[in-house]
C-alpha cells in the first residue's frame, strides 16, 4: 500500500533514503534545514537533502524551529500517515510527533541504546567498536529513546574511517525503512522498548578533539584519525604549519622517546607508551591529500622533529 510520508531530513546521509522513500511512497512534503552559508563566497547554499527534493519536485519547508503553533499546525494539515526522520537536525515536539497517522520514525546511526546523539559514526571507531549499524525507532520526546523497530549490523574494521562507514550506513537507511513502514502498515511489526543497560552517548565532535595528542597509545590515535576521515580531520602542527592526517598504521615504537618525535624517514611518529604512528596520507592547507612520500617531497619531516 502507499502511504502519504512527510520525509524530514538534511546530511547527504539522509538522501538515499528520501529517494528511496519516494520512490515507493507518496512523499507529500520534505522538511529540512535552512539554507546556510557555504564555500568562499558564504553564499546561502540548500541542503543535500533540499537538493534532491527539489530535483524530484517534491514540496520543501525549512523552518527555523517547529516551536511556532502556525508551523506545528502546517505539518499537522498535511494529514500524513507517517514521518520518515533522517538526521533532521531538529527536536520534533510533542504535537510534531503525535501527528502522523503512525507516527515518526527515525533512521538512526548506530546499534540504540549504543551511541544515542550526535555523532554516532565517529564515536562507534573511535571507541574501537567491532560494529556498528542502524536502527528504525519510534520517535519519542527523549533523544534517540524511543522502541526499536528493526536494526542491521556493520562491522568495522582496521581500515573503517569515518566516511566509508558514513556511505555504507546510508546506502542500508533506504531498504531498511520500507521494511519498516510495510510492516508498521500490515501491523506485523512490533516495536522493543530499548534496554536501560548499554546507553551511551555520542557527543558532538568538538573542534579541539581533531588535535593529535601523541602521548596518546598509537592503537587509540588510529582510530580517532579514521574517526575524523574526512572531517573534520585530525591534525599535527610542525614548525607553526597545520598538517591534516588522514591515514596511519600502528607500529611498535621504543620506549625512551618522546611523544611526537619523528623517528625515521618513513615518518614513523613516537606515541604513547612505547608505541608509534607511521604516517602514511597527509593534507597541507590548500593542497590535495597525497600518500607519505609524495606528502615528504613537497614538506619534508626530518627525524628528530617535534609535532605538535
Amino acid at each position: 500500500m502507499t502511504l502519504s510520508v512527510v520525509f524530514m531530513g538534511t546530511p547527504d546521509f539522509a538522501v538515499l533514503a528520501l529517494e528511496a522513500v519516494a520512490d515507493a511512497h507518496d512523499v507529500v512534503c520534505v522538511y529540512t534545514q535552512p539554507p546556510r552559508p557555504a564555500g568562499r563566497g558564504k553564499q546561502d547554499r540548500p541542503s543535500p537533502v533540499q537538493v534532491a527534493a527539489e530535483a524530484r519536485g517534491l514540496p520543501v519547508r525549512h523552518p527555523a524551529t517547529l516551536k511556532d503553533p502556525a508551523d506545528r499546525a502546517a505539518f499537522a494539515d498535511l494529514n500524513a500517515d507517517v514521518a520518515v526522520v533522517a538526521a533532521y537536525g531538529l527536536i520534533l515536539p510533542r504535537p510534531v510527533l503525535a501527528a502522523p497517522r503512525l507516527g515518526c520514525i527515525n533512521i538512526h546511526a548506530s546499534l540504540l541504546p549504543r551511541w544515542r546523539g550526535a555523532a554516532p559514526i565517529q564515536r562507534a571507531i573511535m571507541a574501537g567498536d567491532a560494529e556498528t549499524g542502524l536502527t528504525i525507532m519510534r520517535m519519542e520526546a527523549g533523544l534517540d529513546t524511543g522502541p526499536m523497530l528493526l536494526k542491521a549490523t556493520v562491522p568495522i574494521d582496521s581500515t573503517t574511517t569515518a566516511g566509508t562507514l558514513h556511505d555504507r550506513l546510508a546506502a542500508l537507511g533506504g531498504p531498511l525503512v520500507l521494511e519498516a513502514l510495510a510492516g508498521l502498515e500490515a501491523g506485523t511489526l512490533t516495536a522493543t522498548p530499548q534496554p536501560e543497560a548499554g546507553v551511551t552517548y555520542a557527543a558532538k565532535i568538538d573542534k579541539a578533539e581533531s588535535r593529535l595528542d601523541w602521548s596518546r597509545p598509537a592503537p587509540e590515535l588510529d582510530r580517532h584519525i579514521r574517526g575524523l576521515t574526512p572531517t573534520p580531520g585530525a591534525f599535527f602542527k610542525v614548525a607553526g604549519e597545520r598538517i591534516k592526517l588522514l591515514a596511519a598504521t600502528p607500529v611498535d615504537g621504543p620506549a625512551d622517546a618522546a611523544p611526537g618525535t619523528v623517528l625515521d624517514a618513513a615518518p614513523t611518529v613516537a606515541c604513547g607508551g612505547g608505541s608509534a604512528l607511521r604516517l602514511t596520507r597527509m593534507q597541507r592547507a590548500g593542497k590535495a591529500a597525497v600518500d607519505a612520500d609524495a606528502f615528504l617531497r613537497g614538506r619534508p619531516l626530518p627525524p628528530g622533529s617535534v609535532l605538535g
